[in-house]
């Protein structure tokens, strides 16, 4: 019992140790920045910083120390008691300001009680110090969490300061924001996408002072008139968009506080002009960021490196909450409609909702509804031929390319197979939009911009397809020219280019027969092709590709046709009587190449035998 007791006089008397620590310091501070000693005060406030910092790094490292923490929580009481003191000299805050809003903020990780005491530190600054100063320090405090190890719960009393001091700037609004917007969300950015360490609830904190910030812009926004009106606003769409990726990739799909974090700044978003049309067609980031930053645009555009993201999911946030999309009073019927009936606004559109795809740390979810979406705005579309100039639709292309990538990625990782299923369908929808004449080009592009297998099989499967179906809608194969490999204008996959994709996968470019069985499927979808072009023009008597050309047979049987067979013989010798499992596997995935293979060595001797009689 009278060691019980001993403990807890020791307790007390190492608080209040720590009081009369904090007490001494502080008073000290006081009186030699009174006498303008600013040297000695500098290196007084040092001590206590360094004193601080060992008492937060106590409580950080056991959270079940319960001595640290209320040795940690002494401190801050007795820190808030002292610039709350209305006989405080203002020199005295002033000097204090500049360092304790960073050494309380270390605090904030350790519990909610001490997230709550570092705030009402910093607004007591606010309260005695200009909005001006404060933005600046509270500025150079958000730079410091990239030194932290709770960088998330660091910097959420300046976050919450930020937001007062916004509604408490007298003049030069735009500019005091328009200074701390890319300090803010550099550091957002950071927290969301490069932190390990920080937990949903820490993340969920984080991004409620930064709506708050949103509003507190909006607030100021409503204070202007004129130029300075459109400025503000432009810097805070671009803030809303950037904040609504970061927060869909950082915080739980599932999680109430995203989608209620994501009504209010859809609500924001609508406030700013970014209606759901406008931000899938006309948002051009560049051009708003000039508007906003003019010549120093090009310093600003890493931290709003996902402001495109956001616009995208403005819109798929519309179609996954009701509530959503009532509060920006969008109709996504019409939006669906307009697009789906117009060929340039959907490519714009494709181009956008790419980034949700794109982007791995969007959750499936919000990939699925953009799937969804996409589907919808491109079903039954069926390009053949643009009508607009050439340099128009060029211009698109490479969008389009980047979308049909973005898909491709879906297609070989989404964990569901219905996901799988939507994606190749929409895959195909995507593609029968570009016009004929640019749809090859495409998928040689895709085909020579992937790795995977399976993925090159299902291209070039696409590519036979395509040709299968000029032949039928030909009016007459006969009448297609077949001399000097002519191309026939309503058949335009069926040129010499085809023999080159082939080779792409028969003879890679960087030389040797292809690897095998890792690329079994795409030699097989590539034989494939080889095997039906030629029966193709063998059939129609025609040679638009030039396959039937005696230089092109003889190239074909020398260098694709001859080594695959030398190589698919080894491996078939080496793996035959292996029974384990993986010869097994190889044998059952090489028996189908290996079958089309020495279909197409016996047809293309046979032509190179007729060749010569």
């Amino acid at each position: 019992m009278s060691s019980m007791s001993g403990e807890s006089e020791t307790l007390s008397f190492q608080a209040s140790e720590t009081q009369n620590t904090i007490q001494r310091t502080l008073q000290s501070c006081s009186k030699l920045v009174e006498a303008g000693d600013f040297h000695e005060s500098d290196s007084t406030i040092s001590e206590l910083v360094n004193f601080l910092d060992s008492l937060s790094d106590a409580a950080l490292s056991d959270p079940n120390n319960e001595p640290a923490q209320n040795d940690a929580f002494d401190a801050l009481t007795e820190i808030h008691q002292y610039i709350c003191s209305p006989s405080l000299a203002q020199e005295a805050v002033d000097a204090l300001s500049f360092e304790l809003p960073k050494a309380v903020s270390k605090f904030a990780g350790i519990s909610n009680r001490f997230l709550d005491k570092a705030i009402s530190i910093i607004d007591q600054f606010l309260e005695k110090c200009g909005p001006r100063d404060m933005l600046s320090i509270l500025c150079n405090t958000l730079g410091y969490s990239s030194n932290m190890t709770k960088a998330a719960s660091y910097i959420v009393p300046p976050l919450s300061g930020l937001s007062k001091v916004f509604t408490s700037i007298k003049r030069r609004h735009f500019e005091q924001v328009q200074v701390a917007v890319p300090i803010i969300l550099n550091v957002l950015k950071a927290v969301a996408l490069d932190s390990d360490d920080a937990d949903d609830a820490e993340l969920e904190s984080v991004f409620h002072r930064a709506v708050g910030i949103a509003n507190s812009i909006y607030e100021v926004c409503n204070k202007l008139d004129g130029v300075s009106n459109g400025k503000l606003r432009a810097l805070l769409g671009l803030y809303v968009l950037q904040c609504l990726a970061l927060l869909s990739a950082s915080i739980s799909y599932k999680d109430s506080t995203c989608h209620l974090l994501v009504l209010e700044l859809s609500q924001i978003s609508s406030y700013c002009g970014l209606t759901y049309m406008s931000l899938l067609t006309a948002f051009d980031v560049e051009t708003v960021v000039g508007f906003v930053f003019g010549e120093d645009k090009d310093t600003h555009m890493s931290c709003l490196s996902h402001v495109k993201h956001g616009a995208a999911l403005s819109v798929v946030w519309g179609l996954v909450s009701e509530e959503v999309a009532h509060a920006t009073k969008e109709s996504l019927v019409a939006i669906k409609d307009d697009l789906h009936n117009n060929q340039t606004k959907r490519w714009q559109a494709i181009g956008t909702l790419k980034h949700v795809l794109s982007f791995v740390n969007f959750p499936w979810e919000l990939k699925k509804h953009t799937i969804n979406f996409l589907l919808c705005i491109t079903d039954g579309c069926v390009s053949g031929e643009y009508l607009g100039e050439h340099s128009e639709w060029s211009s698109y292309m490479p969008n389009i390319f980047t979308a049909l990538q973005a898909i491709k990625m879906v297609i070989m990782y989404a964990p569901e197979p219905e996901v799988r299923k939507k994606s190749f369908a929409l895959l195909k929808a995507v593609l029968a939009d570009i016009p004929d004449t640019q749809r090859f080009d495409i998928l040689k592009a895709l085909i020579t911009n992937t790795d995977s297998s399976s993925m090159i099989a299902i291209f070039i499967d696409i590519v036979r397809r395509e040709m299968h179906m000029e032949v039928c809608n030909s009016t007459s194969v006969k009448e297609v020219s077949d001399s000097n490999n002519e191309t026939h204008p309503d058949m335009p996959f069926w040129t010499p280019s085809v023999l080159e994709l082939v080779e792409l996968v028969l003879r890679p470019p960087l030389g040797g027969p292809p690897s095998l069985p890792d690329a079994s499927d795409a030699v097989l979808s590539a034989l494939n092709l080889y095997r039906f072009v030629l029966m193709t023009e063998s059939t129609g008597k025609t040679n638009r590709t030039g396959v039937l050309s005696r230089s092109n047979l003889v190239k074909a049987y020398n260098e694709w046709l001859l080594p695959l067979r030398t190589l698919v013989s080894g491996i078939m010798t080496e793996n035959k009587n292996d029974y384990d499992q993986l010869a097994v596997d190889t044998v059952c995935t090489l028996n189908p190449l290996e079958l089309v293979l020495y279909r197409c060595i016996e047809f293309v001797e046979e032509k190179l035998k007729q060749s010569t009689t």
